[in-house]
């Protein structure tokens, strides 16, 4: 009747390990009977294999950072990874032998000319191609076959290349290439005729086998106002030279300036160079950022040449106008054999920037630097060239040579006044050229680079000097004006007016040729290509 306390205990604990033991049963159920079930569905079983696969990569990382957990299990894969990798990258290593060719195939004279005849050499000289056939009913051997009539060639003549030359290479023989070339040096100098002039060669059929083809046919472009010919007529060569009408009405193009002077001129069909021309002419008293408005008008004359072929030629600008309100700004026309520009009274300013006395780059400019002798900051009252021991030194400007000597720390040195208040100076000259009071002209050596007085090494040291105080040379431009005089003038006046009088677009209107030029020998492909078109 009376239990135990101990005994109690123990059955009230096993009692409440069952309840938590179905408890947990309950709440966590067994996996295994999922896994044991049997599944139906072949998506559902790749489903649960790829779950399986991810649970057991998860847990053996293959390739684990080796720089952790060196030693372990998991650090032994990855390095067992590592060394089967590699080992795949050496087993795929390619394989850099060098291949063998294949021996060479040696050819007997029957298999060389069967290969010969394949080839396209044989229909440059008249010949068929392609392999040949044994005779049969519908194949029938010639005995020899037959040469073409003519042939119609395109020469070119190259630099530096002789007429003669260049018709022997086109096929015409020795002689007859001599023959050819002193009948068409007998209407114009043989050097006159243009590298890149294309002749056109018609050859006749050969006498014999061994003999070069006759030359049957020429004609060429010698000049914009002749083209050349030589037919054979009756046995005999024969010079044909035909004079092309040229209208050598200037070209002149007007227009308002609109929002870009150089788009409007091309625009209106000025050509570039002369547009270039023009700007250049133009800028030397007009300021072309600040001084033109779109309301001004552009005024070009280009020397302009028009053949009665078609051909055009545009060479120099000839005039260089600009009007506001209808009246001129500018007027400037070249004149002379250098090509300046003069204006409509006969004067022809020049302006230009920095010129370098010796051709090298500059090392040091005008401003405050340290000295690299003296060692403390001063004035550089100068640019300094660098340029070889001897260079010689030229003349920035026109002027008189005020002193020639030694000058202190500028060594060597030469001071060349220019007139209204300018002189340039020249320092550390490894020898002089000029004396003073000597006369110089633009360009002319006064002078040679040198190292002498504070000087580091072999340099130009070159100053500007306006009344008497150093300015930046990069700053100065020389001015350079010339005045046309007496009869000069008078013939420069003269061709200004007879260019004013030119009509926008004259040189456009049509060309009545004086006789009908001579149609050009026609080629055998033409013929063909017309018969097929006729047909």
């Amino acid at each position: 009747m009376f239990k135990d306390r101990t005994s109690d205990a123990v059955e009230q604990a096993g009692a409440h390990e069952r309840s938590a033991q179905l408890s947990r049963a309950q709440i966590l159920p067994d996996p295994a009977p999922s896994r044991i079930a049997r599944v139906n569905s072949f998506a559902e079983r790749y489903g649960e294999w790829r779950q399986q696969l991810s649970l057991k990569l998860a847990r053996n990382d293959i390739a684990p950072d080796l720089a952790q957990q060196i030693g372990s299990a998991r650090w032994l894969r990855g390095a067992a990874t590592l060394i089967g990798l590699g080992g795949l990258a050496l087993a795929a290593w390619p394989d850099f032998s060098p291949l063998t060719a294949a021996p060479a195939m040696y050819l007997d004279d029957d298999a060389r000319d069967e290969f010969r005849s394949q080839m396209i050499m044989p229909l440059a000289l008249g010949a068929d191609s392609g392999r040949r056939m044994g005779a049969t009913q519908a194949v029938v051997p010639l005995k020899s076959a037959p040469e073409r009539p003519r042939l119609d060639l395109v020469a070119t003549l190259s630099t530096g290349d002789s007429f003669e030359r260049m018709l022997q290479r086109a096929g015409v023989g020795p002689a007859e290439a001599e023959r050819v070339a002193g009948m068409v040096a007998g209407a114009m100098p043989l050097d006159e005729i243009k590298p890149g002039t294309q002749v056109d060669i018609t050859l006749g059929r050969r006498p014999t086998a061994d003999a070069p083809r006759p030359l049957d046919a020429l004609s060429f472009r010698a000049r914009f106002d002749l083209e050349i010919a030589v037919d054979r007529q009756d046995g005999r060569l024969a010079l044909d030279p035909r004079p092309i009408k040229v209208d050598t009405t200037p070209l002149r193009i007007r227009g308002k300036v609109g929002s870009s002077l150089y788009r409007s001129a091309r625009a209106a069909g000025a050509p570039a160079r002369a547009v270039q021309q023009y700007l250049r002419a133009i800028g030397q008293g007009v300021d072309l950022n600040r001084s033109i408005a779109s309301g001004d008008e552009f005024d070009l004359i280009v020397d302009y040449r028009r053949a009665a072929t078609g051909e055009v030629e545009a060479g120099e600008l000839l005039y260089a106008g600009l009007l506001r309100d209808g009246k001129p700004r500018a007027q400037l026309m070249r004149w002379g054999k250098d090509g300046e520009y003069y204006e409509a009274s006969g004067v022809a300013e020049q302006r230009s920037g920095l010129i370098a006395p010796v051709p090298g780059r500059i090392t040091s400019r005008y401003g405050m630097r340290k000295h690299p002798i003296l060692g403390y900051k001063r004035m550089h009252r100068g640019l300094d060239f660098k340029a070889t021991y001897g260079t010689p030194i030229y003349a920035a400007n026109d002027g008189r040579v005020e002193f020639s000597g030694r000058n202190g720390g500028h060594g060597n040195y030469v001071r060349i006044g220019h007139g209204s208040g300018l002189a340039t100076g020249y320092s550390h000259m490894s020898r002089i050229a000029v004396k003073n009071g000597t006369q110089v002209k633009r360009g002319q050596v006064i002078g040679y680079v040198g190292s002498t007085g504070l000087s580091t090494g072999p340099h130009l040291h070159y100053e500007m000097y306006r009344n008497g105080k150093t300015v930046d040379p990069s700053s100065v431009s020389f001015v350079t004006r010339a005045q046309l005089a007496g009869h000069e003038l008078a013939n420069f006046r003269a061709k200004l007016a007879d260019l004013q009088t030119v009509e926008p677009g004259a040189a456009l209107a049509r060309i009545e040729p004086d006789a009908q030029l001579a149609e050009r020998p026609q080629r055998e492909i033409d013929r063909l290509d017309n018969r097929q078109k006729v047909g």
